[in-house]
């Protein structure tokens, strides 16, 4: 099967050829860390994460970058209102960062470049920009001629015309023409600032992802990745400046998820509307908004409400079920071959994931492959006997596509499941022994550390809520 990936560059799926045999470059704009992570950038951090772990499921070997805006108008108020420094704000968020992203289930990434840890590099691209011409400085500043890259605009499929009345700023009168951007910033009075050819000053936000992609990527990368409003202007910047510099394309392929709604508002400050990562994690677990964000296709909005989420539970309920009830049936399971429905039922879940998941990364209709094989196994566990191998192949299937999704709860450790096991032991005990208070002591401490207790007709089977 053949893996395609929608390019909004060129608004089709396209087959997906890396640039190198078996390896990817990919770069996903990261966040401007001057406070903690919303459920907005939770999409891209789980989504890219899932494009990560498929790929390479399917043996690819991916260096995947993504960077942190640690210097910025916004970490320049934050500092200010914090009373300290914009590097000691930085640091601050992005230590949360990777609290939360830990928290989502997310996959460090193979770096996680910082724009002031990189300043050389992005001194050294306006640098080479000013030489050719595609670059002048004013007042101090230093901005990019866009009229000399006659393709600014071909990612978010606007012609120069229509950028420019849609301009809803007033025009910088130092500026050659409207749509020109900012690629170095003269520092005001007080602010944190770094020497360069034009005077002490920062760097615009398009050029820090250039300068990144290319010391830590190459000039040309297979997969670039955000969020759909980075299409314009970042990602058209970014692209004005790497390919103006290089005269190579940036990018093969370009990828961006849709928006997250909550109760089906845009979310926004003038709203109040926005959640945090942090406080999402307080009440429930990764799983769930995992599988909340991957319940719908990337390119598609979300919305975030109370029936989603108890969606996103009941759906989860129902694959945790039957894992359980696999794992149950697997302490008395008779030795043998699995069944040939079994294997056939495994097979067909794995290649309907499989043609899913290549597909654009359809997740949605990958997480039908799930289900499918939930219908199968079942159907299976109500047989009077069951084979170990079957059950076997069945567990190795789900975690294989979890490995990709990673939507489902994993054991800290064997022996949590051992204690468990023995607690419930001990409560059977105390059950035949008529000791109803150590029985329903026993009940309270499973259900206080999220274990759910059920009768079957092989015995008592347990499951994490």
């Amino acid at each position: 099967m053949t893996l395609k990936i929608y390019n909004t560059m060129s608004r089709t799926k396209e087959e997906f050829k890396p640039l190198e045999p078996g390896k990817v470059k990919m770069y996903v704009c990261g966040p401007t860390v001057y406070g903690y992570i919303h459920i907005g950038n939770a999409r891209p951090a789980i989504f890219f994460d899932v494009v990560r772990r498929y790929l390479e499921s399917i043996g690819y070997d991916v260096k995947f970058i993504v960077n942190f805006t640690d210097v910025d108008d916004k970490l320049i108020k934050k500092a200010a209102e914090m009373g300290t420094t914009v590097p000691e704000v930085a640091e601050l968020f992005i230590q949360k960062y990777y609290e939360d992203t830990d928290g989502l289930g997310v996959r460090k990434a193979t770096v996680n470049p910082r724009v002031t840890e990189n300043m050389t590099e992005i001194i050294a691209f306006i640098t080479g920009l000013v030489e050719k011409g595609m670059a002048y400085e004013n007042g101090g500043d230093v901005f990019y001629r866009t009229s000399c890259f006659p393709e600014y605009g071909k990612l978010s499929h606007q012609n120069m015309e229509e950028l420019q009345f849609g301009i809803r700023v007033d025009v910088d009168e130092r500026k050659e023409h409207p749509q020109d951007f900012v690629l170095w910033k003269a520092a005001k009075p007080g602010e944190i600032s770094w020497s360069s050819p034009w005077g002490e000053g920062r760097p615009g936000w398009h050029i820090e992802c250039s300068a990144m992609v290319r010391k830590y990527l190459g000039e040309t990368i297979d997969i670039h990745g955000g969020g759909t409003d980075l299409t314009f202007p970042h990602h058209e910047c970014e692209i004005a400046q790497s390919e103006g510099l290089t005269g190579h394309v940036m990018a093969n392929y370009w990828m961006h998820n849709g928006f997250v709604n909550i109760n089906n508002e845009k979310m926004s400050k003038s709203l109040g509307n926005g959640i945090n990562v942090n406080d999402m994690l307080k009440t429930m677990s990764s799983q769930i908004i995992r599988y909340f964000m991957l319940s719908g296709h990337y390119r598609n909005p979300l919305n975030f409400s109370d029936e989603t989420v108890e969606q996103a539970k009941g759906s989860l309920a129902r694959i945790e079920n039957c894992i359980a009830g696999i794992k149950h049936r697997l302490k008395t399971a008779e030795a043998g071959e699995a069944e040939a429905s079994v294997r056939e039922a495994v097979q067909s879940a794995k290649e309907l994931f499989e043609s899913k998941m290549n597909d654009d990364f359809n997740t949605p209709d990958a997480i039908t492959a799930v289900f499918e094989l939930v219908s199968a196994a079942n159907l299976y566990l109500n047989q009077e006997r069951v084979a170990a191998q079957a059950l076997e192949l069945l567990l190795q299937q789900f975690d294989a596509m979890d490995q990709v999704l990673g939507i489902l709860a994993k054991a800290d450790d064997d022996l949590v499941d051992e204690e468990i096991e023995r607690l419930i032991a001990e409560r059977a005990e105390a059950r035949r022994a008529k000791n109803w208070a150590r029985s329903d002591e026993i009940r309270d401490l499973l259900a206080n550390q999220g274990i759910v207790l059920e009768d079957t007709a092989q015995g008592i089977r347990w499951r994490r809520k």
